[in-house]
């Protein structure tokens, strides 16, 4: 039995005017043609906006591309999703019988759409100054330890500006072998620099490349 809506008011500290708004941020398409689709891509570019904003005036002298890094770690579906488990949201989501016996309520990419929905519900509900505050409150553990934006850049881009700080020869990536079938694939790779040598295998040659990045990384600090 889905618990009374009044209780997710209290976990959101968040009490809708027009609570059919939240019910249909709660009800996934497998129940009903009326459902939380238009809500999500409504809550989506709220979270965008208000997490951006909150970045830009709170790092003021990070560069374009460190404040789309942080931006990246906290709007992404994870985290979202961990959101609305601390929120317990799966209890209240309207399912159809398909997505419950495959356990919906747990799965990540319903439970983080879920919560964009509930963005864009109280947006409508109330306007932006809600939304704000609700999003800034549900994300304020992750503000508070946010990483720097150095620690969010790839392996490949932290490997390349500490050679560089040091005025070596950039690294080389050489692909040793590729093997398995076509769509299953597994890359070997092998990064060199600073007279050091990492290799390291991954289902891209993209992945690849940044694990032996990371190894070479580690081994010449």
């Amino acid at each position: 039995m889905i618990p009374p809506l009044s209780r997710l008011h209290a976990r959101l500290g968040y009490t809708f005017r027009q609570p059919e708004l939240l019910e249909e941020a709660l009800t996934h398409r497998s129940a009903s043609a009326r459902n939380n689709e238009r809500l999500e891509f409504l809550g989506d570019a709220l979270l965008n906006m208000i997490i951006a904003e909150y970045l830009f005036q709170s790092y003021p002298k990070a560069s374009e591309g460190e404040l789309s890094r942080l931006r990246a770690s906290l709007v992404k579906g994870e985290t979202l999703a961990e959101l609305a488990r601390d929120l317990k949201l799966g209890d209240w989501l309207r399912l159809g019988a398909g997505e419950l016996k495959s356990g919906g309520f747990r799965r990540e990419s319903i439970l983080s759409d879920t919560l964009e929905a509930i963005f864009g519900a109280v947006y409508l509900d109330d306007g932006l100054p809600p939304c704000r505050q609700l999003i800034l409150h549900l994300y304020q553990n992750y503000l508070t330890r946010l990483a720097s934006a150095s620690e969010l850049k790839d392996p490949k881009t932290r490997l390349q500006e500490y050679l560089q700080a040091r005025q070596q020869t950039l690294p080389v990536y050489n692909v040793l072998e590729v093997r398995g079938e076509p769509h299953a694939q597994s890359f070997l790779v092998e990064c060199v620099a600073a007279d050091a040598r990492a290799v390291a295998t991954g289902a891209s040659r993209r992945k690849a490349e940044q694990e032996a990045a990371r190894q070479l990384l580690e081994k010449i600090q």
